[in-house]
């Protein structure tokens, strides 16, 4: 619930101006599993798109609540490219990319290759390759493929494993890794 003060100013909008301003202030956590678990005050996510020629940097949660035009952004961020389609993005999956990307102690933005893929897309590319599931996480806006030049595939898959959240495939030959908020899986070299 918030309240509005006699100046107008609500507790939700403080956050969200504190959170547009306080980017270099997000800790880094010591383990992702406690960080899943609501451990910290502040979750952060980093991203390019060499598609779009898109950044963004922004807390998207502070004190136990998800901010809401965050999320928003981080959905149109993570949309197909190809076709401008977006869904809502679990924020599961979202978690599970910040406490990876807190593991790796880096301050490199992810490079995201892919998000959500619409059925037209995920068919075309199913078409292409063996490689792209029939009922891909990706439709239902619950998975990413990233990669990050400072660190191997090993090196992000194992932090994303730590995580113990979803599923997690390596990608070597094509040097990316997959996360979802999907059962907890493993798979890939």
């Amino acid at each position: 619930m918030t309240k509005t003060s006699s100046s107008g100013i609500t507790r939700r909008g403080l956050l969200g101006a504190f959170a547009a301003t306080a980017v270099v202030a997000a800790p880094t956590y010591a383990n992702a599993f406690g960080f899943l678990r609501n451990a910290g005050d502040i979750r952060r996510i980093q991203m390019y798109s060499g598609r779009t020629g898109e950044k963004i940097d922004m807390i998207y949660w502070i004190e136990g609540e998800y901010i809401g035009e965050a999320v928003k952004e981080i959905n149109h961020f993570m949309r197909d490219w190809r076709n401008n389609k977006t869904v809502n993005i679990d924020t599961r999956t979202i978690d599970i990319m910040a406490a990876s990307h807190a593991l790796l102690d880096v301050s490199e933005p992810y490079m995201l290759l892919s998000g959500y893929r619409s059925p037209e897309t995920n068919a075309m590319l199913r078409s292409q390759s063996s490689g792209v599931a029939r009922n891909s996480l990706h439709m239902r806006g619950q998975a990413a493929d990233l990669r990050l030049a400072s660190r191997s595939v090993s090196q992000m898959a194992r932090a994303a494993a730590a995580c113990a959240a979803g599923g997690v495939g390596k990608y070597s030959g094509s040097n990316f890794v997959h996360m979802d908020c999907g059962d907890v899986r493993t798979w890939g070299s």
